[in-house]
């Protein structure tokens, strides 16, 4: 059963100014993995700001304000499959993934962006 539906649409050029005014400061708001793979790219600031959105969208479905690194967008090398990274999944931190596992919740996520915008879908689903 789906418990909840958020989404969020920013703006790419308002990551790419925040993160050219705040520099090395800006990955505060995301996790060692996603700075990882974002940091491989050419230009960081799309996957950046469809990180961004997710996180906003899951705060959209989860009950109480989280911080920044407390959910994160996992993108997996997939080298035996026809894409270089498997389907993207949310990480959590533990006290998150505790209460998702005792409300038997489970958090899908997909992800998108265009030159001008990048958005995130998460769909909160009760098994």
């Amino acid at each position: 059963m789906i418990v909840a539906v958020g989404h969020d649409l920013i703006e790419i050029e308002r990551i790419r100014k925040a993160y050219a005014r705040e520099g090395e400061r800006f990955w505060k708001l995301f996790a060692p993995p996603e700075v990882e793979y974002c940091t491989r790219l050419a230009d960081p600031v799309p996957s950046l700001a469809v990180r961004f959105a997710a996180k906003e969208a899951f705060q959209k479905v989860w009950p109480r304000p989280h911080g920044w690194r407390d959910v994160w967008v996992l993108r997996e090398r997939t080298p035996d499959g026809p894409f270089p990274y498997a389907t993207p999944q949310l990480g959590f931190a533990a006290h998150i993934q505790q209460e998702m596992q005792a409300r038997g919740w489970t958090a899908h996520v997909t992800l998108t962006h265009t030159k001008e915008h990048a958005s995130a879908v998460v769909v909160l689903e009760e098994r």
